[in-house]
């Protein structure tokens, strides 16, 4: 194995008089070799509160040009760039604190710097206090001479960092289990993704040249399978080639619209197109809910260029208070020049998302004709052998449970009660190499939300002597609520003490996820079977009209349910269940 050497970092002042005495600053042969003539990498921030920066991440083969760039003609009123960016050098050429982090490293070469730019840009965006963030460009790299070497310099450049400025560069641990940081469009794809974006950008392209209208793309694929991260990927790259700077004349000033009915995911994409500055559309928000979208979107007259949904398996297929149609998938078609749908039919948890299998065949069968319709097979969540995730696909899909795989990096275990599986969750959410860990359950205990329970604090679990509140209950100080006004349900600290259902945890991941699998799931004849009368989730047991016909579809939506649950964890799945012939199974799947 080669040996990584250490990268060469240097702090200055970020202003033209500095950055012109660069040579005189660094004296170094070494130093000045590889700061002032290699490829090297820059972060240049400013701190305008206490706790709260403005950050631009970039690389280059002259650093000197470079900045003398940014601080004499990036600050102009005329200069070619976004208004943001704009005004971002500005403030800097302005501004008594910024700095600029330098970096070199004997091995850098174009390729490799662009790549730790990337992931630079892809860390930063997962930082609480960096406010707003710049450049923000994509320049996925390829197979290359020294791509092996990019996961260990930037840990090497990162930790550096970190012994500068603990508060701008945090764990790097930290910053993977956050919310944003999962969702974020500055991920490097996988080749599967890779392709299905460049795709799904050409089919965009297709229509918007053609002026077709009321286009669908579907992209399928099973929890975990990289669908939100191939989502933003592509709405920041269609946001990226819609700009009046882009050499994309077919996208240019086109306007794209990312929808997700979920308020978790929401509340996270929103954070993304904050901290990257993605503005609204003729004032008009450009990630929201899809009847917030259509509510806003009457009219058919001027149809929106390319709406993108994510979790589409969560759009309403009958009308609501809040949304008077009758399919908002249609609905969006009918407002839209291309629809792009993420789904996934195993994850449908609620009657009034129900699509029966003849429509869902039509609508794949016609994407599949005209070459719209992508499937992702990679399974990309969970750090599991095969064997492992063949055995949980037995229970979700095929409803049979054997004896559990040896598995050294995945930690599948059943427990015997749900005290011990909470001790093993909490223990593992204090290690700060475990990351966030969280108790989840079935919708088989009472929850009605804003509303208390008689005679108790809270609507909670209870499985004989253990009781543990429902998610989104507990109190927070004031402080918590600051910090938590932005953050996804599992990353709250006070979760802990929590159990979350399907409708909070849809989307995300755990490193490692807790299940209590509730008495609405049972073992009987040596198969599970669901038994809705056990079950407090009327979204999923109670009759659902459609085309005219009442249909009982609780046993798909409990199945479904129990998919979302135990597909969460990402190094482990911990499992204790309330039937006692599915519990008693369960535990003679684990012994020796």
């Amino acid at each position: 194995m080669v040996k990584i050497s250490a990268p060469i970092i240097r702090k200055f002042e970020y202003s033209q008089n500095e950055i012109q005495s660069l040579d005189k600053e660094i004296t170094n042969e070494k130093d000045s070799k590889l700061l002032l003539r290699y490829p090297t990498i820059y972060i240049v921030n400013d701190q305008f509160s206490d706790d709260k920066y403005s950050i631009y991440v970039g690389e280059t083969t002259d650093i000197k040009r470079r900045s003398l760039e940014h601080l004499q003609n990036d600050s102009k009123e005329d200069a070619a760039i976004d208004e943001s960016s704009q005004k971002f050098w500005q403030d800097v050429d302005n501004s008594k604190d910024a700095e600029m982090y330098l970096i070199g490293h004997e091995h850098f070469n174009k390729s490799l710097t662009l790549d730790i730019e990337n992931k630079l840009i892809h860390y930063m965006s997962g930082i609480d206090k960096v406010d707003h963030l710049y450049n923000r460009r994509t320049n996925q790299q390829e197979d290359y001479y020294t791509s092996d070497e990019l996961n260990p310099i930037f840990s090497k450049i990162w930790n550096k960092l970190r012994n500068d400025n603990r508060e701008l560069f945090p764990l790097e641990r930290v910053i993977r289990d956050s919310a944003i940081f999962k969702a974020s469009p500055f991920h490097k794809l996988t080749k599967e993704q890779f392709d299905a974006r460049d795709q799904i950008i050409m089919k965009i392209e297709e229509a918007l040249n053609r002026n077709k209208e009321g286009q669908l793309i579907l992209v399928s694929g099973e929890a975990g399978s990289g669908k939100t991260v191939l989502l933003s990927s592509l709405f920041y790259e269609l946001s990226q080639l819609s700009t009046k700077n882009g050499d994309n004349k077919i996208l240019e000033g086109s306007s794209q619209y990312l929808l997700v009915n979920h308020d978790q995911q929401l509340k996270v994409y929103e954070q993304i197109i904050e901290k990257l500055g993605l503005s609204s559309k003729d004032g008009k928000k450009i990630v929201t809910k899809p009847t917030m979208f259509l509510n806003e979107h009457e009219s058919l007259d001027k149809k929106a260029d390319v709406i993108l949904v994510d979790e589409a398996h969560l759009l309403w297929t009958q009308g609501k208070q809040a949304y008077r149609g009758e399919n908002q998938l249609q609905d969006l078609l009918d407002r839209a020049k291309v629809v792009v749908a993420i789904f996934d039919e195993n994850q449908i948890l609620s009657r009034e998302q129900y699509v029966d299998e003849n429509e869902m065949r039509k609508r794949l069968h016609e994407a599949d004709l005209s070459g719209n319709y992508i499937r992702l097979e990679n399974q990309m969540r969970m750090h599991a052998n095969p064997d492992t995730i063949g055995w949980i696909r037995n229970v979700i899909d095929k409803h049979e449970i054997f004896k559990i795989p040896t598995d050294h990096q995945y930690d599948l275990k059943v427990f015997d009660s749900p005290e011990n599986m909470f001790k093993a969750i909490a223990d593992k959410s204090k290690n700060q190499d475990s990351g966030i860990s969280r108790m989840l359950a079935t919708f088989d205990w009472e929850y009605i939300d804003k509303k208390k329970p008689e005679n108790e604090d809270y609507w909670n679990v209870k499985v004989g002597d253990f009781s543990m509140p429902w998610n989104l209950q507990l109190p927070e100080t004031k402080e918590q609520k600051l910090k938590n006004r932005n953050l996804a349900w599992a990353e709250q600290e006070q979760t802990i003490n929590e159990i979350g259902s399907t409708f909070t945890i849809q989307g995300f991941d755990l490193n490692y996820a807790g299940v209590i699998i509730g008495p609405s799931v049972k073992y009987r004849d040596g198969k599970i079977i669901f038994d809705k009368k056990c079950s407090k989730n009327k979204k999923a047991t109670q009759r659902r009209t459609y085309n005219g016909k009442k249909l009982d579809i609780s046993d798909r939506l409990l199945n479904n349910e129990l998919n979302v649950l135990l597909t969460r964890g990402v190094n482990g799945l911990y499992i204790y269940a309330v039937d006692e012939q599915l519990q008693r199974k369960l535990m003679e799947s684990q012994e020796e």
